[in-house]
């Protein structure tokens, strides 16, 4: 194993369950609350994370921003703005690959040794979930190779069939030997 794939997981779960220092809000550009894990982080989290998003004044596709965790068990909540799907003929590699980047940015300048990402932009944004993974997967491992922090990068799943096929993205795409 290398020392990229020691600080690389792929789980299982419900992304509001993980004691991390922070994880990644697949948001919409209000950064005010929505549908799949973007409604269940805002519940999860309670009103005042939605108090602190309307102080934020939004974020662009590509773009992420930071907020306390409120009742979390993660500390923060990285709000990270994905493509809308449009068949890959609007730069939807390069933004999503964007939203991973500016996330692990601010993790790594606030310190947090460990991070939990979903997968952005694959439910209501439309984004295959192989390509998304494929991006994510290879985006982070870039950051990790050049920065010490964070220590730890989760990629949460929601269903086993997306871990396995996030499993196999990182089998095939990056050759690690998990």
């Amino acid at each position: 194993m290398t020392l990229v794939e020691s600080r690389v997981s792929i789980v299982r779960g419900d992304i509001t369950d993980l004691d991390v220092d922070a994880i990644v809000n697949a948001a919409n550009s209000t950064l005010l609350g929505g549908g799949g894990v973007d409604g269940a982080i805002h519940r999860a989290a309670g009103p005042e994370l939605l108090a602190e998003c309307r102080t934020l004044g939004g974020a662009s596709t590509g773009e992420a921003k930071i907020t306390r965790g409120y009742r979390l068990k993660a500390k923060h909540v990285i709000h990270a703005v994905g493509p809308v799907w449009h068949e890959g003929d609007r730069r939807e590699p390069e933004l999503l690959a964007s939203c991973y980047e500016k996330s692990l940015a601010l993790a790594r300048d606030h310190g947090l040794a460990s991070i939990a990402f979903p997968s952005i932009s694959t439910g209501a944004f439309r984004y295959p979930i192989e390509l998304a993974a494929a991006v994510a997967q290879s985006t982070v491992r870039r950051f990790l190779e050049k920065n010490a922090v964070p220590d730890l990068v989760i990629f949460c799943c929601f269903s086993e069939s997306d871990r396995l096929l996030y499993l196999d993205v990182a089998r095939r795409e990056l050759g690690f030997r998990w």
